[in-house]
Protein backbone atom coordinates (compact mmCIF):
# COMPACT_ATOMS: atom_id res chain seq x y z
CA UNK A 1 0.00 0.00 0.00
CA UNK A 2 1.76 3.78 -1.11
CA UNK A 3 0.38 6.90 -1.67
CA UNK A 4 -0.24 6.02 -5.34
CA UNK A 5 -2.55 3.42 -4.21
CA UNK A 6 -4.43 5.71 -1.91
CA UNK A 7 -4.39 8.32 -4.43
CA UNK A 8 -5.70 6.11 -7.00
CA UNK A 9 -8.73 5.02 -4.59
CA UNK A 10 -9.50 8.66 -4.15
CA UNK A 11 -9.62 9.36 -7.66
CA UNK A 12 -12.29 6.40 -8.13
CA UNK A 13 -14.17 7.16 -5.33
CA UNK A 14 -14.34 11.00 -6.88
CA UNK A 15 -15.17 9.59 -10.16
CA UNK A 16 -18.23 7.37 -8.45
CA UNK A 17 -19.80 10.86 -7.40
CA UNK A 18 -18.86 12.90 -10.51
CA UNK A 19 -21.23 10.32 -12.63
CA UNK A 20 -23.18 8.98 -9.94
CA UNK A 21 -23.03 6.14 -7.75
CA UNK A 22 -25.42 3.83 -9.95
CA UNK A 23 -23.88 4.90 -13.19
CA UNK A 24 -20.61 4.20 -11.74
CA UNK A 25 -21.93 0.59 -10.77
CA UNK A 26 -23.43 -0.12 -13.87
CA UNK A 27 -19.96 -0.02 -15.44
CA UNK A 28 -18.16 -2.20 -13.01
CA UNK A 29 -20.55 -4.57 -14.74
CA UNK A 30 -19.72 -3.60 -18.06
CA UNK A 31 -15.76 -3.53 -17.75
CA UNK A 32 -16.46 -7.02 -15.65
CA UNK A 33 -17.96 -8.49 -18.46
CA UNK A 34 -14.83 -7.41 -20.42
CA UNK A 35 -12.86 -9.10 -18.36
CA UNK A 36 -14.54 -12.15 -18.39
CA UNK A 37 -14.55 -12.57 -22.05
CA UNK A 38 -10.24 -11.66 -21.56
CA UNK A 39 -10.12 -14.44 -18.69
CA UNK A 40 -12.58 -16.71 -20.88
CA UNK A 41 -10.14 -16.47 -23.83
CA UNK A 42 -7.55 -17.22 -22.11
CA UNK A 43 -6.06 -13.81 -21.21
CA UNK A 44 -5.09 -12.26 -17.62
CA UNK A 45 -7.49 -11.48 -15.03
CA UNK A 46 -6.08 -7.94 -14.77
CA UNK A 47 -9.16 -6.19 -16.03
CA UNK A 48 -11.93 -8.11 -14.15
CA UNK A 49 -9.83 -8.06 -10.64
CA UNK A 50 -7.58 -4.76 -10.98
CA UNK A 51 -10.18 -3.03 -12.75
CA UNK A 52 -13.46 -3.81 -12.35
CA UNK A 53 -13.07 -4.26 -8.99
CA UNK A 54 -9.79 -2.38 -7.97
CA UNK A 55 -9.99 1.55 -7.69
CA UNK A 56 -11.58 2.41 -10.60
CA UNK A 57 -14.77 0.74 -10.70
CA UNK A 58 -14.90 -1.17 -7.36
CA UNK A 59 -18.41 -1.18 -5.44
CA UNK A 60 -16.55 -0.54 -2.31
CA UNK A 61 -14.38 2.46 -3.86
CA UNK A 62 -16.75 4.40 -6.80
CA UNK A 63 -20.12 3.05 -5.65
CA UNK A 64 -19.25 3.79 -1.95
CA UNK A 65 -17.82 7.34 -3.22
CA UNK A 66 -20.75 8.31 -4.94
CA UNK A 67 -23.20 7.29 -2.54
CA UNK A 68 -21.77 9.16 0.18
CA UNK A 69 -21.39 11.85 -2.36
CA UNK A 70 -25.04 12.11 -2.99
CA UNK A 71 -26.11 12.37 0.67
CA UNK A 72 -23.61 15.36 1.89
CA UNK A 73 -24.88 16.76 -1.46
CA UNK A 74 -28.39 16.51 -0.42
CA UNK A 75 -28.41 16.49 3.70
CA UNK A 76 -25.89 19.18 3.97
CA UNK A 77 -25.79 21.00 0.55
CA UNK A 78 -29.01 20.33 -0.64
CA UNK A 79 -28.69 20.52 -4.29
CA UNK A 80 -30.66 16.63 -4.29
CA UNK A 81 -34.38 16.42 -2.91
CA UNK A 82 -33.04 13.48 -1.05
CA UNK A 83 -29.82 11.99 -0.28
CA UNK A 84 -31.43 8.51 -1.59
CA UNK A 85 -30.82 9.56 -5.55
CA UNK A 86 -28.05 7.73 -6.47
CA UNK A 87 -28.93 8.00 -10.55
CA UNK A 88 -27.90 11.52 -10.53
CA UNK A 89 -24.19 12.85 -11.67
CA UNK A 90 -23.21 14.84 -9.54
CA UNK A 91 -20.69 16.75 -11.60
CA UNK A 92 -23.76 18.65 -12.52
CA UNK A 93 -23.11 21.08 -9.19
CA UNK A 94 -19.86 22.17 -9.99
CA UNK A 95 -19.05 22.10 -6.48
CA UNK A 96 -15.39 20.38 -5.60
CA UNK A 97 -16.35 19.83 -1.95
CA UNK A 98 -19.05 16.98 -3.39
CA UNK A 99 -16.49 15.21 -5.56
CA UNK A 100 -13.75 15.55 -2.40
CA UNK A 101 -16.63 13.86 -0.03
CA UNK A 102 -16.76 10.93 -2.70
CA UNK A 103 -12.67 10.35 -2.98
CA UNK A 104 -12.52 10.39 0.68
CA UNK A 105 -14.77 7.92 0.94
CA UNK A 106 -12.89 5.85 -1.93
CA UNK A 107 -10.08 6.07 0.34
CA UNK A 108 -11.90 4.35 3.30
CA UNK A 109 -13.77 1.89 1.08
CA UNK A 110 -9.84 0.88 -0.10
CA UNK A 111 -8.80 0.86 3.57
CA UNK A 112 -11.37 -1.12 4.99
CA UNK A 113 -11.96 -3.72 2.16
CA UNK A 114 -7.80 -4.23 2.53
CA UNK A 115 -8.20 -4.50 6.61
CA UNK A 116 -10.83 -7.08 6.24
CA UNK A 117 -8.80 -9.35 3.27
CA UNK A 118 -5.95 -9.05 5.86
CA UNK A 119 -8.18 -10.20 8.64
CA UNK A 120 -9.27 -13.14 6.18
CA UNK A 121 -13.14 -12.37 6.90
CA UNK A 122 -15.29 -15.66 5.46
CA UNK A 123 -17.86 -13.35 3.71
CA UNK A 124 -17.81 -11.05 0.44
CA UNK A 125 -15.81 -7.88 1.79
CA UNK A 126 -16.54 -5.29 -1.03
CA UNK A 127 -20.29 -6.04 0.40
CA UNK A 128 -19.49 -5.22 4.00
CA UNK A 129 -17.45 -2.58 2.81
CA UNK A 130 -20.41 -0.73 0.70
CA UNK A 131 -22.65 -1.55 3.82
CA UNK A 132 -20.51 0.02 6.47
CA UNK A 133 -19.89 3.14 4.50
CA UNK A 134 -23.47 3.57 3.96
CA UNK A 135 -24.12 3.11 7.49
CA UNK A 136 -21.10 5.86 8.02
CA UNK A 137 -22.48 8.37 5.31
CA UNK A 138 -25.87 8.56 7.06
CA UNK A 139 -24.62 8.87 10.23
CA UNK A 140 -22.42 11.75 9.04
CA UNK A 141 -24.39 13.78 6.74
CA UNK A 142 -28.19 12.12 7.54
CA UNK A 143 -30.93 12.82 9.89
CA UNK A 144 -33.07 9.88 10.01
CA UNK A 145 -30.51 7.47 11.93
CA UNK A 146 -29.74 4.07 10.36
CA UNK A 147 -33.05 2.80 10.19
CA UNK A 148 -34.84 5.57 8.98
CA UNK A 149 -38.04 7.07 10.18
CA UNK A 150 -41.01 4.61 11.90
CA UNK A 151 -43.51 6.90 10.32
CA UNK A 152 -43.74 8.42 6.62
CA UNK A 153 -45.09 11.88 5.82
CA UNK A 154 -48.56 10.56 5.77
CA UNK A 155 -48.06 8.83 9.51
CA UNK A 156 -47.85 5.49 7.98
CA UNK A 157 -45.92 2.83 9.94
CA UNK A 158 -42.83 0.96 7.71
CA UNK A 159 -43.65 -2.28 7.32
CA UNK A 160 -40.92 -5.19 7.62
CA UNK A 161 -42.34 -8.22 7.03
CA UNK A 162 -43.45 -9.13 3.63
CA UNK A 163 -47.17 -10.10 2.54
CA UNK A 164 -47.69 -13.48 0.59
CA UNK A 165 -47.86 -11.66 -2.84
CA UNK A 166 -44.56 -10.18 -2.23
CA UNK A 167 -42.67 -13.06 -0.40
CA UNK A 168 -43.94 -15.19 -3.30
CA UNK A 169 -42.81 -13.06 -5.89
CA UNK A 170 -39.63 -12.77 -4.22
CA UNK A 171 -39.38 -16.81 -4.41
CA UNK A 172 -40.15 -17.31 -7.72
CA UNK A 173 -37.37 -14.42 -9.03
CA UNK A 174 -34.94 -15.79 -6.95
CA UNK A 175 -36.13 -19.14 -8.27
CA UNK A 176 -35.65 -18.97 -11.68
CA UNK A 177 -32.55 -16.12 -11.39
CA UNK A 178 -30.25 -18.91 -9.28
CA UNK A 179 -31.13 -21.75 -11.29
CA UNK A 180 -30.22 -20.24 -14.72
CA UNK A 181 -27.04 -18.06 -13.11
CA UNK A 182 -26.02 -21.32 -11.19
CA UNK A 183 -25.97 -23.38 -13.87
CA UNK A 184 -23.82 -21.03 -16.03
CA UNK A 185 -21.53 -20.78 -12.90
CA UNK A 186 -20.87 -24.07 -12.57
CA UNK A 187 -20.50 -24.53 -16.47
CA UNK A 188 -17.77 -21.48 -16.47
CA UNK A 189 -16.42 -21.83 -13.07
CA UNK A 190 -16.58 -17.64 -13.35
CA UNK A 191 -18.56 -16.86 -9.88
CA UNK A 192 -19.00 -13.29 -10.96
CA UNK A 193 -20.91 -13.74 -14.40
CA UNK A 194 -24.45 -13.11 -13.08
CA UNK A 195 -23.40 -10.52 -11.09
CA UNK A 196 -21.48 -8.44 -13.78
CA UNK A 197 -24.72 -9.18 -16.68
CA UNK A 198 -27.03 -8.23 -13.19
CA UNK A 199 -24.89 -5.16 -12.67
CA UNK A 200 -24.92 -4.50 -16.68
CA UNK A 201 -28.82 -4.78 -17.11
CA UNK A 202 -29.18 -2.01 -14.23
CA UNK A 203 -28.67 0.85 -16.93
CA UNK A 204 -32.14 0.02 -17.89
CA UNK A 205 -32.93 1.40 -14.10
CA UNK A 206 -30.69 4.76 -15.25
CA UNK A 207 -32.97 5.06 -18.35
CA UNK A 208 -36.23 5.08 -16.03
CA UNK A 209 -37.29 1.30 -16.81
CA UNK A 210 -38.94 -0.79 -13.58
CA UNK A 211 -36.30 -3.73 -13.88
CA UNK A 212 -35.65 -5.63 -11.21
CA UNK A 213 -32.36 -5.34 -9.21
CA UNK A 214 -30.78 -8.47 -9.27
CA UNK A 215 -27.32 -8.62 -8.48
CA UNK A 216 -27.16 -9.81 -4.99
CA UNK A 217 -29.04 -12.78 -6.56
CA UNK A 218 -26.53 -13.67 -8.87
CA UNK A 219 -23.91 -13.06 -6.68
CA UNK A 220 -25.03 -14.98 -4.12
CA UNK A 221 -25.89 -17.90 -6.63
CA UNK A 222 -22.59 -17.41 -7.98
CA UNK A 223 -21.20 -18.13 -4.40
CA UNK A 224 -22.78 -20.81 -3.52
CA UNK A 225 -22.60 -23.05 -6.65
CA UNK A 226 -19.04 -22.51 -6.70
CA UNK A 227 -18.72 -23.48 -2.99
CA UNK A 228 -21.32 -26.71 -2.89
CA UNK A 229 -21.37 -27.45 -6.43
CA UNK A 230 -24.59 -28.21 -6.09
CA UNK A 231 -27.34 -25.83 -8.66
CA UNK A 232 -30.13 -27.13 -6.33
CA UNK A 233 -28.46 -25.66 -2.95
CA UNK A 234 -27.22 -22.38 -5.08
CA UNK A 235 -30.54 -21.98 -6.31
CA UNK A 236 -31.76 -22.30 -2.81
CA UNK A 237 -29.30 -19.27 -1.57
CA UNK A 238 -30.65 -17.07 -4.60
CA UNK A 239 -34.07 -17.44 -3.21
CA UNK A 240 -32.78 -16.68 0.27
CA UNK A 241 -30.98 -13.55 -1.40
CA UNK A 242 -34.06 -12.12 -2.84
CA UNK A 243 -35.80 -12.69 0.41
CA UNK A 244 -33.35 -11.31 2.34
CA UNK A 245 -32.64 -7.99 0.34
CA UNK A 246 -36.39 -7.17 0.29
CA UNK A 247 -36.26 -6.91 3.95
CA UNK A 248 -33.08 -5.34 4.25
CA UNK A 249 -34.68 -2.51 1.90
CA UNK A 250 -37.40 -2.01 4.21
CA UNK A 251 -35.22 -2.07 7.43
CA UNK A 252 -32.80 0.52 6.06
CA UNK A 253 -33.89 2.18 3.17
CA UNK A 254 -37.52 3.41 4.13
CA UNK A 255 -38.21 6.73 4.96
CA UNK A 256 -34.51 7.84 5.76
CA UNK A 257 -32.08 10.85 3.64
CA UNK A 258 -29.55 8.48 2.39
CA UNK A 259 -28.93 4.82 0.62
CA UNK A 260 -27.79 1.66 2.35
CA UNK A 261 -27.44 -0.69 -0.37
CA UNK A 262 -29.71 -3.86 0.32
CA UNK A 263 -27.99 -5.74 -2.53
CA UNK A 264 -24.45 -5.42 -0.59
CA UNK A 265 -26.34 -6.21 2.66
CA UNK A 266 -27.51 -9.26 1.08
CA UNK A 267 -24.16 -10.18 -0.48
CA UNK A 268 -21.87 -9.89 2.61
CA UNK A 269 -24.72 -11.42 4.87
CA UNK A 270 -25.28 -14.50 2.59
CA UNK A 271 -21.85 -14.83 1.92
CA UNK A 272 -21.24 -15.48 5.20
CA UNK A 273 -23.78 -18.45 5.78
CA UNK A 274 -22.45 -20.01 2.50
CA UNK A 275 -18.23 -19.79 3.45
CA UNK A 276 -19.38 -21.13 7.15
CA UNK A 277 -21.36 -23.76 5.60
CA UNK A 278 -18.90 -24.84 3.02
Amino acid sequence: MGIQTILSAFGGGLFGAAIGALPAFIFTGFIGLIGIAVLASGGSPTILNDVTFGSLFGPHIAFAGGVAAAAFAANKKKYLENGTDILTSLNKFGDSTVLIVGGLFGILGYLLNNLFVSMNLKLDTPGLTVFILGVLARLLFGKTGIFGEKKDSSGEKKKILLDGKTLFFNIVLGFGLGFVISYLVILTQINVLGFCISAALLIFAQMGFEIPTTHHISMVAGYAAIASGNIWIATAFAVLASIVAEIAGRIFNTNCDSHIDPPATTIFVCSAIIFALF
